[in-house]
Parts: structure tokens; C-alpha cells; sequence
């Protein structure tokens, strides 16, 4: 799992000094230390330094999951106890209000990881998700819970981009794809365990409580474990804290690793100016290419349906005369094992193979869907169908769909625009996911289950045809060399 020093030895063998030599690291210096200690050139740094860093950061992942699943089983409750039973729009609002409050959150993500730093981001996004859900738990009225699940969602908005951009900037390159996966794998958890916890809801008056006030928990061990992780060398070192920098590395890398790896911050950032990045620059300036790649990228990834079948899968199997708890149990199962064997291959196959296979299998998985829905195919059958082919398609989704698109931008996107850049992607991600949360229930009854499902699969299949022509692949690849491919050179 942890063997890949043919892809990581690279990234220290392109480290020799730069003919410039008004960086931070000496360049005689260095050059001489590399040439003494060859032996280290080619090794990697030991991935238990890091690891722990990685692990915390991913309960934010924990909380996305968490929170997209909350609601899935006790809606019908929740409606019930707060008035607004049988009213599509209402529980549709229910789930797509944090939706809502995470674009919010997503379009000032990136100034607050640029301005504060990961970890202060990190515990800015905590506070709200705590406060939110405190008030949906406690709330009579329906405008309660709608004023707790956006603060919930702004709180959601701000953390996944800077988990993408922490785990990138902390991870040693030969694990990296790995520790992306790490993403995938907490929000699956948190999925599972939001089903799991919301089981007993129908036995239990206003057992839903309880469900919005087991997510503060997580939070708060968020918010106190980042005043202890290391934050992010890139960013102490574009604000001139290089000694802090350096500091950080050790942490996160060994003290044997850490002139490398300064020599290799020394190179990556020497170009950087520290200026303000206009929202002009990244949608018709030079970096405005790899932009659209990751706005498309999660575009395509919320118009394949997946969310919808998260938020809504008890009343789909609902539909098809299958116990929600059973069912919603093996969607996380299936997502879950999903993530995992993603994990083993990401840094193996590499990030575009996955991404190919994922949507293919999506569209296929989607398709069988929406023959179950068809008024021909005999009712024993369409519950096998559904049923199966919902398992299948949240399994294809997590082997590369679900884990790559957050791990892929962070490494396309130059260190300078690195935040914003995730922040303007992240915004086109809950724009669409918050129209897919709010209408779905509604297009299900208005277009049927046929239609709507062949919608979403073909969406699966124009993903492919765009991941093919546009999607470069990155396993192996330094950044500096991702960059020089896809940004045009002056």
C-alpha cells in the first residue's frame, strides 16, 4: 500500500538548486549537502510523520458525510414534528438550505485559507457547523431548522476545499494519491454513520434530535486537534515565515528530509508573486483552462445524480418496496468499499484511469436504473434492478468519480491561485448540488424515474468523453511539470 518509490523518487531527483540563487535555501549550500548525502536523494520520507496531520483534517470529510446523510432517513420525521409533512418543496428545502449555506461558505473558502492558514480555516468552519446544528436539534419551527442547516452548510462550504489543499500541501508525493483518498473514505464514514445512527427514528420520538447532536462532537475534536497539527510549509513559506516553514517540514517529514524538501519549496515558489489573485485572472486569464477542467470536473460530478441518490435513497427503495434501513446500510457499504479499493489504486493506475472507468461504469449502472423504472419490466424484477443498480452505481462512483476530482485540482492548480481557484470549483460543485438537492424529489414525480434516470446517465457519459479529451494525468508527475502542460507560457 505504501510502496511506491519508483513514482516518488522523482520528486527529490528534480531538486537540484536552481541557477538562481536568491531563495531561501542556499544553492552551494544545498548543492553540497545533496552531493554528500546521495544516499538520501532517492528516498522518500516516512509517511508516519505526516499521517497523523492527514487523519485530522479528514474529519471535516467525516462532517460532509455526516451531514449529507443526516437527513436522509429521518426527513419523513422531521417533517412530521415541525409541520410540513406531504410538502415536497419543504423537505426539499430541508436538505438543499445547507447546500445553500455551503456556497456561501465555498466563495469565501479560499480567502480565509490564504488569509488565516489551514488550520485557523479548519477551526473557522467548525464554529458554524457547531452552532448550526445545535439550533436544527433544538428547533420547533421549520424556519429553526432551515436557519441551522445553513449555518451548518456555510460551515461545509469553507472545510472541504482546505482539506483538499491541506492534505496536497502535507502529503509526501509517493503518497499522496493515497492520502487523498483518505477524503472519500472519512465522508463515506460519516455517511454510514449518519444512516446508522438515524435507524432507530421511527421507533423513537424525536430520536432526530439526537442525530443533529452527535455531529457536533467531531467538530469540536476538529476545532482543538488543529491548535496541535502542523500547518500547511507552502503557505507559512508565501507568507515569509520560512524559519516557521522549515519548522513544519520537520514535523511533517523528518529532520533528514527537510533541505530537500526547502530546496524544492525554494523552486516551486520562486515564481509565485504574493498579489492579489482577481476572479478575472482565474476565468479569462492564463490559468482560466485548468479552472474550467476542475468547475466541469464537479459539474458533471453532481449532474450524474449521485447526490440525489444520498439524499433521497429511503424514498427510492421506499418506492420499490425495499426496506430503507437495510438498503441505506449497504449504500454505505457499497461507498465505502468503493473508497478503499480507490485508495490501493490511485497511486498505481493513476488518477484519469479512474475517472474513466468510474463514469463509464456510472452511466451503465445509472441506465439499468432507469430500465427498472419502466412500466414493462415486472415488479420482482425492477426491485432487484433498482436496488442493484443503485449499489453498483454509488461503487462506481467512489472508485474514481467520488475521490479524484478533489485530489486532482489541488495538483493542477499553480501554489499562487491553489485556494481560490479550489473556491471558484467548489462554488460551481454546490451551486449545482443544491438545485439537484431542492428539485430531484420534484422531477422524480413530475418526469418519472425512466426519464430522469437516463438524464443523469447520460451526464455519466458526457463525463467520460470529457475526462478523455481534457483530463491530463498526474500520477508521477511533479508539479512544476503539470503545470508547464496545461498552462500556456508567455
Amino acid at each position: 500500500m505504501w510502496g511506491y518509490q519508483s513514482e516518488a523518487s522523482s520528486i527529490y531527483k528534480r531538486m537540484s538548486p536552481s541557477k538562481d540563487s536568491s531563495g531561501s535555501v542556499d544553492g552551494e549550500a544545498n548543492s553540497g549537502y545533496m552531493q554528500d548525502n546521495t544516499s538520501l536523494v532517492t528516498a522518500d520520507p516516512p509517511w508516519r510523520h505526516s499521517l497523523p496531520h492527514v487523519v485530522v483534517a479528514t474529519i471535516i470529510s467525516f462532517l460532509f458525510g455526516y451531514h449529507l446523510g443526516v437527513v436522509n432517513e429521518p426527513l419523513e420525521s422531521i417533517a412530521l414534528d415541525l409541520g410540513f409533512s406531504g410538502n415536497t418543496l419543504a423537505e426539499g428545502l430541508v436538505v438543499s438550505t445547507c447546500l445553500g449555506g455551503a456556497l456561501i461558505g465555498s466563495l469565501f473558502s479560499g480567502w480565509i485559507a490564504d488569509e488565516f492558514g489551514r488550520c485557523r480555516a479548519f477551526q473557522l468552519s467548525a464554529l458554524p457547523m457547531i452552532t448550526g446544528a445545535s439550533i436544527s436539534a433544538i428547533s420547533k419551527t421549520s424556519v429553526g431548522m432551515l436557519l441551522g442547516r445553513l449555518l451548518v452548510g456555510v460551515g461545509l462550504g469553507i472545510g472541504p476545499p482546505v482539506a483538499s489543499l491541506y492534505v496536497t500541501e502535507v502529503s509526501p508525493a509517493h503518497v499522496r494519491g493515497t492520502y487523498g483518498s483518505f477524503i472519500q473514505i472519512a465522508a463515506c464514514l460519516g455517511l454510514m454513520t449518519a444512516l446508522c445512527i438515524g435507524i432507530p427514528v421511527k421507533e423513537i420520538i424525536g430520536w432526530w434530535r439526537v442525530c443533529f447532536w452527535v455531529s457536533t462532537i467531531p467538530a469540536a475534536i476538529l476545532a482543538l486537534a488543529m491548535l496541535v497539527c502542523a500547518e500547511s510549509p507552502q503557505w507559512l513559506y508565501k507568507q515569509g515565515r520560512i524559519a516557521e516553514a522549515e519548522a513544519e517540514l520537520e514535523r511533517l517529514v523528518g529532520p533528514s528530509h527537510v533541505r530537500f524538501a526547502m530546496s524544492d519549496l525554494s523552486r516551486l515558489d520562486k515564481s509565485d508573486a504574493n498579489d492579489t489573485v482577481k476572479l478575472s485572472e482565474l476565468l479569462y486569464g492564463r490559468h482560466s483552462r485548468v479552472v474550467f477542467i476542475g468547475s466541469t470536473l464537479f459539474a458533471l460530478q453532481q449532474l450524474s445524480g449521485i447526490n440525489a441518490i444520498f439524499y433521497f435513497s429511503s424514498t427510492v427503495f421506499k418506492s420499490a418496496r425495499v426496506p430503507s434501513n437495510l438498503a441505506n446500510i449497504f449504500i454505505g457499504i457499497s461507498n465505502l468499499t468503493g473508497s478503499i479499493i480507490a485508495m490501493v489504486l490511485m497511486d498505481k493506475l493513476g488518477r484519469k484511469v479512474l475517472l474513466l472507468g468510474s463514469f463509464l461504469g456510472m452511466a451503465i449502472f445509472m441506465a439499468i436504473q432507469a430500465v427498472a423504472a419502466s412500466p414493462s419490466v415486472p415488479a420482482y424484477a425492477a426491485s432487484y434492478l433498482s436496488v442493484g443498480g443503485m449499489l453498483m452505481f454509488v461503487l462506481a462512483f467512489a472508485l474514481g468519480a467520488g475521490p479524484v476530482p478533489g485530489l486532482l485540482l489541488p495538483e493542477i492548480f499553480p501554489s499562487r491561485i491553489r485556494a481560490k481557484a479550489m473556491a471558484v470549483c467548489m462554488s460551481v460543485h454546490w451551486v449545482i448540488n443544491f438545485f439537484v438537492g431542492l428539485l430531484f424529489l420534484q422531477l422524480l414525480e413530475q418526469l418519472g424515474p425512466h426519464l430522469l434516470y437516463s438524464i443523469f446517465a447520460t451526464f455519466c457519459l458526457m463525463a467520460v468523453i470529457f475526462v478523455k479529451r481534457n483530463v491530463m494525468e498526474t500520477k508521477g508527475k511533479s508539479l512544476q511539470e503539470i503545470e508547464i502542460a496545461l498552462l500556456p507560457q508567455d
